[in-house]
Formats: C-alpha cells, sequence, structure tokens
C-alpha cells in the first residue's frame, strides 16, 4: 500500500475493527501495531509534503529560519 489514501483508508478501518467490542484481544492487538506502524508512515509523509509546501511557498533558498541579530552593547564604547 503506497498510496497514502489507501494507508489512510486502512488505518480507517483498524481503528473501527479495534471498537468493536466483539474482537478478540489478540487480533485487537495486532490490529493496533499495524495501525501505529500505519500512522508512523502516514506522519512521515505528511512532513515531507509539508516541508515542499514551504519550498515552494517560500523558495528553494530557504533552510529553515533566521537567526535574529541582536546588538545587546553599543560596538563604538
Amino acid at each position: 500500500m503506497k498510496n497514502f489514501e489507501a494507508r489512510l483508508e486502512r488505518l480507517e478501518a483498524l481503528g473501527e475493527k479495534i471498537r468493536k467490542s466483539d474482537i478478540p484481544l489478540d487480533d485487537a492487538l495486532k490490529a493496533f501495531e499495524e495501525g501505529i506502524k500505519l500512522a508512523r508512515t502516514l506522519e512521515k509523509d505528511l512532513e515531507k509534503v509539508e516541508s515542499r509546501i514551504e519550498v515552494l511557498m517560500n523558495g528553494p533558498d530557504v533552510k529553515g529560519e533566521i537567526d535574529p541579530e541582536l546588538e545587546l552593547f553599543d560596538r563604538e564604547s
């Protein structure tokens, strides 16, 4: 399942499966483990998309926030 939408649908199906009261504990645990793995991969995919959007919005030269320069003391003293 390489498609983001397909993996998201699978995660939703696993959530529905876990919510059923008649599911055996072992099956619920397996579904939970699979769901956690899917959630982590989906989160990584979203982070990549956010990075791409940031580059598109700010240009390729922006690599992160620029630290402001603070002059606390007058250098001429």
